[in-house]
């Protein structure tokens, strides 16, 4: 079984099945815990300390982020009743998959991400040289990599929002979103899950928070704070799309909602640093469960209430001065949301770089250089990205379509198949099985190739009508004040 294990690490790091050169040395482990990616070895820093609800509440903030705040709004493109279907339909084939990855991780504990699951799917469902089985997953560890950074990106985004909606922009945009870079990095670059507990805790709490604020807010007035103050007015609020919504623009909305939920990619690399792996059913089911049933009823309040009234991001509903207790009160769950985007996309770029070597898990300097370098450099890369997008909705949609399509159906879809090679598909639950994960597969096709044509055109409507504002502006990006 060692044997197994080990060439499961090896074969994760290179083309030719063996471990990098040791230019940084190298690691002697447990027999018990090589095929671990945090194997601690004699010296180590033992990372696999975190606990079954440290980690739910880790995938909660994780997934109870930014994209939440898009969800009403995708309501009013869709109407009450084919939206709650989808948060249904989007939140029960996430949970699903997330299963499916989490399985695929117990049975392959060298897994840290999808692209290590991608190589060992690979070279296990075809007659493929393990050469390509590595493009493959360089491939799709840099579509990993992208993703996260693109969420680190819409996070802070969302966080410039509210510094600028809380101080009534006080300063240029531009340098609230750099502050957002600075601490959003700083604290996503505390090295253990474990440690970022309270983090988390505080970060979810506050969100949660936000959003009841804004909720209960909605319900009070006779009618939406964006609405006409005096006269007749419409509140937009059907149970069908509105009239003239176009194909594009309601699969644009459905993927807002799908990306809500969709960052379940990221969820593997949490079970590396679980004390019992197997405890990570327990967390999905916990997490998923809240998030989806908490969708449903947040966002169908808040449409109900404020009808195609409703802003996106969702906490400037209720008016201004709602708006501005909402985003103070949300801060440190915005951080924190921010913050697991850099960590997760660093922590991978780190153990990539330093896998297979003593420095992975011991305090030295190029331990430490190493994960700094990735963690503001992620960080970075997310600042950037969110001064030069300057789009919110669509940006989550797309982040869904592209990157969360792929990785978070198709590739499931996949394991799937790795997992069940020898399923009999001669019997009738075999071949429905079988039949039903391909069409997963090819929902994650739609996600990704309708999905990327629906919110091109989406996006550049917006900007033919003039919805979209210009990249790395001074302007306010909240809508609490006029542009200066």
């Amino acid at each position: 079984m060692a044997e197994e294990k080990t060439f499961e690490i090896n074969t994760a790091l290179s083309p030719s099945g063996s471990p990098p050169d040791s230019a940084f040395g190298t690691v002697t482990v447990d027999p018990d815990d090589e095929a671990e990616v945090f194997a601690t070895g004699a010296n180590g820093v033992n990372f696999r300390t975190v606990g079954w609800l440290k980690a739910a509440i880790f995938l909660l903030k994780m997934t109870f982020a930014a994209g939440v705040l898009s969800i009403p709004s995708a309501l009013y493109t869709l109407g009450a009743v084919a939206g709650a279907i989808f948060i249904l339909f989007w939140g029960v084939l996430n949970t699903y998959m997330a299963y499916i990855q989490g399985q695929y991780k117990m049975t392959h504990p060298s897994v840290h991400t999808v692209a290590d699951a991608a190589y060992i799917a690979t070279l296990d469902l075809t007659n493929w040289s393990k050469k390509t089985a590595f493009v493959i997953r360089e491939l799709t560890d840099v579509l990993y990599i992208i993703t996260w950074v693109l969420c680190a990106g819409v996070s802070t985004l969302g966080l410039s929002v509210a510094l600028n909606a809380v101080s009534k922009h006080a300063t240029c945009s531009i340098v609230f979103g750099f502050v957002a870079y600075f601490v959003i990095a700083s604290v996503a670059s505390v090295r253990k899950i474990q440690h970022l507990g309270w983090v988390t805790w505080i970060g979810f709490g506050s969100m949660v928070a936000a959003i009841l604020i804004v909720v209960i807010a909605v319900t009070i007035p006779d009618r939406p704070a964006a609405a006409p103050k005096t006269g007749p007015y419409e509140l937009g609020f059907s149970a069908l799309p509105p009239a003239g919504t176009s194909f594009a623009g309601a699969w644009a909305a459905s993927l807002a909602i799908f990306s809500s939920s969709a960052n379940t990619s990221g969820f593997v690399p949490v079970i590396s640093e679980m004390r019992r792996p197997q405890d990570f059913f327990k967390s999905v089911y916990t997490c998923m469960t809240w998030i989806t049933t908490s969708y449903l009823a947040l966002a169908i309040t808040v449409y109900a209430y404020c009808g195609k009234w409703v802003a996106s991001p969702a906490l400037g509903s209720a008016g201004p001065t709602i708006k501005i207790i909402a985003y103070a009160v949300a801060i440190p769950g915005l951080i924190a949301g921010a913050m697991i985007c850099v960590h997760v996309a660093a922590k991978s770029l780190f153990v990539r770089a330093l896998r297979g070597t003593h420095h992975l898990t011991e305090n030295t300097k190029t331990h430490w250089a190493v994960w700094l370098t990735c963690t503001y450099g992620v960080g970075f890369a997310g600042w950037i990205l969110s001064e030069g997008i300057p789009f919110f909705s669509s940006l989550v949609s797309l982040i869904g379509a592209l990157g969360f399509g792929p990785l978070g159906i198709c590739l499931p879809a996949v394991l799937w198949f790795s997992l069940h090679k020898d399923l009999d598909k001669s019997t009738w639950t075999g071949r429905s099985a079988w039949l039903a994960h391909h069409f997963v597969f090819l929902i994650g096709l739609l996600v990704t190739i309708g999905g990327t044509y629906a919110n091109v055109v989406n996006i550049n409507d917006l900007f033919k009508t003039g919805q979209v504002g210009s990249a790395f502006q001074c302007a306010d990006n909240s809508g609490t004040v006029a542009s200066r």
